[in-house]
């Protein structure tokens, strides 16, 4: 009889690891990964150039009508150059922000709007010779509006008013606002 209530003891645990395992693929294979170009201009003729990569868990929630809500996370490295008065040639900045948008749920080109906020760390305070931040690491909260589209809704374009600052945690904190236009492709 022990024999039997082990045998059937590993069986049940192998179907609940079997289970278990192809759920976790399921929501392997439900995950969409991209990657995103962005170019912008912020205040004081800053020009950026982003490299994004997008990560959508398929988090969905909140459906109205024929839209709902989802959440995306992103990762940037960007590059700024500004011609007034460069101190330095290149200035690097980094960071990750999580994406709320709101998009319609169904149709070939889908509509969205979506906000974010994120953290952001610069190469150096120093920007120009006559501008500067207090510190490098950064507040970056966003907004934005865009289309997906494509076969598999692949592709998505938007424009994106950003704004950049350390939120007071030193001066001088003039904060940075930018303009951005991006494309993304999803795999």
């Amino acid at each position: 009889m022990d024999n039997k209530k082990n045998a059937f003891h590993g069986l049940a645990l192998k179907g609940a690891l079997a289970t278990f395992l192809f759920s976790a693929s399921g929501l392997a294979c439900a995950d969409q990964f991209g990657v995103q170009i962005a170019g912008g201009i912020g205040d004081r003729h800053i020009k950026k150039l982003d490299l994004g990569l997008a990560w959508d868990p398929n988090l969905t929630w909140w459906y109205i009508g024929d839209w709902h809500f989802s959440l995306i996370g992103e990762a940037h490295a960007s590059w700024w150059h500004t011609n007034e008065g460069n101190v330095h040639d290149d200035i690097g900045e980094i960071g990750v922000t999580p994406v709320i948008r709101f998009i319609k749920s169904s149709g070939l080109v889908r509509p969205y709007f979506e906000v974010g906020a994120g953290i952001r760390l610069l190469s150096t305070t120093r920007i120009s010779s006559t501008f500067s931040v207090g510190t490098a690491f950064q507040f970056a909260d966003m907004a934005g509006v865009g289309l997906q589209f494509g076969s598999r809704q692949q592709y998505l374009a938007g424009y994106r008013f950003q704004h950049i600052s350390n939120g007071g945690i030193k001066e001088p904190n003039p904060g940075i606002n930018f303009s951005q236009l991006y494309l993304q492709y999803n795999f």
